[in-house]
């Protein structure tokens, strides 16, 4: 969303906002996602001990893997999210305020207990700061 809102909003454009915007994301700055990878690296997952190759059982596998969630695991609401975005960019979005779409949840967080287990790691760019840092960027590449 924040690529997609900071575009429509440079460009003069509504910005879809669902649920009349009582919903709930969990942000996640890419320098934490990019550093959560890199941990995540360092760390070889153990092979399983269930992993029977005389009767294989599709839910095992014999290849050691992990899968984690890397996220910030703080939810911010939607539009305090809009409303940083709408600071650091200097203008303010026209937001067309909708129903929540069929399908979709008000509130979404990275479950990060295994990565901060495994790792040590914890995403924790927070949405003022990872906004400020996007936007600056944004403008630079975008010439904006």
């Amino acid at each position: 969303a924040l690529f997609k809102f900071t575009k429509k909003i440079l460009d003069g454009k509504p910005i879809d906002v669902y649920n009349h915007g009582k919903m709930k994301r969990d942000f996640t700055y890419i320098d934490d996602i990019v550093e959560g990878i890199y941990k995540v690296m360092l760390k070889a997952p153990e092979a399983n001990p269930l992993w029977d190759g005389e009767n294989p059982d599709p839910g095992v596998s014999f290849a050691p893997y992990k899968i984690y969630n890397i996220g910030n695991n703080k939810p911010v609401d939607l539009l305090n999210f809009i409303s940083v975005l709408e600071e650091e960019l200097g203008v303010a979005a026209e937001k067309n305020f909708l129903p929540l779409q069929p399908g979709d949840v008000k509130e979404t967080c990275a479950d990060i207990t295994d990565l901060m287990k495994d790792t040590g790691f914890r995403p924790e760019t927070d949405i003022s700061k990872g906004i400020k840092s996007f936007v600056k960027w944004y403008k630079k590449y975008y010439s904006v």
